[in-house]
């Protein structure tokens, strides 16, 4: 068993990152080599370098939705609206949505809202306990609520970034989203954050390397966020999260490979190795399903040889993830990993959703 204490370590407040660097591809990059275990330091931008023709990199396509509602309750009452997925499809006007509710001892069942100075109606149909709440929205213009969000809900951004009351919220619509996001695909409350330093320009140039790109869709919920609060690592409740991984991904999983398949973070990596724990071959169709998986060490991993991410939360199933991944097959990779954000704090990189990224290979 694994201490869940193994994955705490100190991290001064000034480090986590509140705005993203001035340049997508102007942030850090932390390269680890797991064979020599060796460490170098680089930028983004020369992620090219550490590229070769043949590698996949594989991308979380989820395009993030304006997820957090303000509204009013007939008394007047402020609350809060945070959209977490829709249940089902639209029956005319009426949509069904999972939320988090606040203040939700005001919002029992039954209560109404609006969102939006009106643009949406709401009613509380069933308390799923933890805040949350079954939704079911009407909106008189026949908007969806995805329509009304884009329009006047607010980027849903994790409780480490801070912001004054709609500050930032242009720079953060644009920075909190990926270049290559499906806007068409908007099933995250929280961004795929190792692909945040990508740019056009960059991608063109890992293109023009002959590294090939495979997208897939993971749909980032609030779990993610959530701290392990179990004594030891493996007794930790996991949270599910939906997936789909279309057909030409899943043939670019397995032989015959021309190199490397490297995972643009922890959600393209949970979604790759959900899938492959269930199938040997693809599937010559699109796959749709909820990855359960808990990554953690001494698991192996069958579809991920490198691995692009951000650094992580302490006591994060994020972090069990990586270190799982720098040492397969056994619990090695904790302290190396302690070890490895030890020098990352040294030297003065930044943290989490806006912060600075490492490969490891």
């Amino acid at each position: 068993m694994i201490s869940t204490d193994r994955l705490d370590y100190r991290l001064p407040p000034e480090l986590v990152a509140q705005e993203p660097a001035a340049r997508r591809d102007g942030s850090r990059l932390l390269v680890v080599d797991r064979a020599t275990r060796g460490i170098s330091h680089r930028m983004f931008g020369e992620l090219p370098g550490c590229l070769r023709a043949g590698d996949t990199l594989f991308r979380n396509t989820a395009s993030v939705l304006p997820a957090r509602l303000h509204g009013r309750r007939p008394t007047g009452g402020k609350i809060e609206c945070f959209l977490l997925r829709r249940c089902a499809e639209p029956q005319g006007r009426l949509e069904a949505w999972h939320c988090l509710v606040r203040p939700a001892r005001k919002l029992p069942v039954g209560e109404i809202f609006e969102v939006a100075g009106g643009a949406l109606s709401g009613v509380v149909a069933a308390d799923l306990g933890g805040g949350a709440a079954l939704v079911r929205f009407s909106s008189p213009s026949g908007e969806t609520v995805a329509d009304v969000a884009n329009r006047f809900g607010d980027i849903p951004l994790p409780p480490y970034i801070f912001r004054k009351d709609g500050s930032r919220s242009e720079q953060d619509r644009e920075r909190y989203q990926t270049v290559y996001a499906d806007r068409a695909r908007q099933v995250a409350v929280a961004a795929p954050t190792a692909g945040l330093h990508f740019t056009e320009g960059l991608l063109g140039e890992i293109k023009a390397l002959g590294v090939r790109t495979a997208d897939l869709t993971l749909h980032v919920g609030l779990g993610t966020f959530r701290p392990i609060s179990t004594a030891t690592v493996e007794a930790h409740p996991i949270h599910g999260e939906l997936y789909e991984i279309p057909a030409e991904t899943q043939r670019a999983l397995f032989p015959p490979l021309s190199g490397r398949r490297i995972a643009v973070g922890t959600t393209s990596a949970r979604a790759i190795e959900d899938f492959l724990a269930d199938h040997a071959a693809p599937l010559g169709r699109s796959h749709a399903s909820e990855a359960r998986l808990y990554i953690h060490p001494p698991r192996a991993f069958r579809g991920v040889d490198a691995l692009i991410t951000n650094f992580h939360q302490p006591r994060s199933t994020l972090l069990c993830l990586v270190a799982a991944f720098l040492a397969p097959g056994s619990a090695d990779g904790v302290d190396w990993l302690m070890d490895i954000y030890a020098e990352a704090v040294s030297r003065r990189y930044r943290f989490f959703s806006y912060g600075d990224a490492m490969l490891v290979t």
